[in-house]
């Protein structure tokens, strides 16, 4: 009882706040979704480009270095920046033997839980240790150490971190709708 009445005052209270945590909520969900459109052109683009290369190596005997190493360049970033999307529609492989069975306000305790325990410091874990190997990257203009591969390896390179940013902003959006289904403001399937 005393809990039910804290949480109605905390709404009177917070009402501004609750809209804000509403509006970023929206905001990175909308800037997701479009990484995730992103990452599919990036897919369809991959899937033209494996086709031209099979075609060429099996049928015109032509291979290029640079064609192959742009397939793994677009793989690796569609990859990466579309784990954010993948998050925000909730598409992650996971072992669920109990989570689907649990109360909505059961689900939004474990994501808040495991946002601050496990996502987050893995994520800042990654951002961190990448941003030296990132920056020495564009330091040395590094580029593909075979003859005919791509150049500018430091741009594929530093999707590490960002991918891994949009990571850390889809998880706090996650993080507040399971905070707003806590404070039963809004239930979340």
């Amino acid at each position: 009882m005393i809990l039910t009445w804290s949480i109605k005052k905390f709404r009177k209270k917070n009402r501004h706040s609750l809209n804000s945590i509403k509006k970023y909520i929206d905001a990175i969900d909308k800037l997701n979704g479009f990484t995730g459109m992103f990452a599919g052109f990036l897919t369809i683009l991959l899937v033209v480009l494996v086709t031209v290369d099979v075609v060429n190596r099996y049928f015109l005997d032509i291979s290029s270095v640079a064609v192959q190493e742009l397939e793994w360049h677009l793989f690796a970033a569609a990859f990466l920046i579309g784990a954010a999307y993948t998050l925000r529609e909730d598409s992650h492989v996971r072992v669920d033997l109990f989570y689907s069975k649990f109360k909505p306000k059961t689900q939004a305790w474990i994501n808040l839980i495991g946002f601050l325990l496990f996502f987050l410091p893995f994520c800042m874990i990654i951002i961190i240790s990448s941003k030296d190997f990132v920056i020495m990257s564009f330091n040395i203009a590094e580029k593909s150490p075979d003859p005919g591969g791509l150049p500018a390896r430091y741009i594929l390179k530093s999707v590490l971190p960002l991918s891994f940013l949009l990571l850390i902003f889809q998880g706090t959006s996650l993080f507040l709708k399971s905070l707003l289904t806590i404070l039963n403001k809004e239930q979340e399937n």
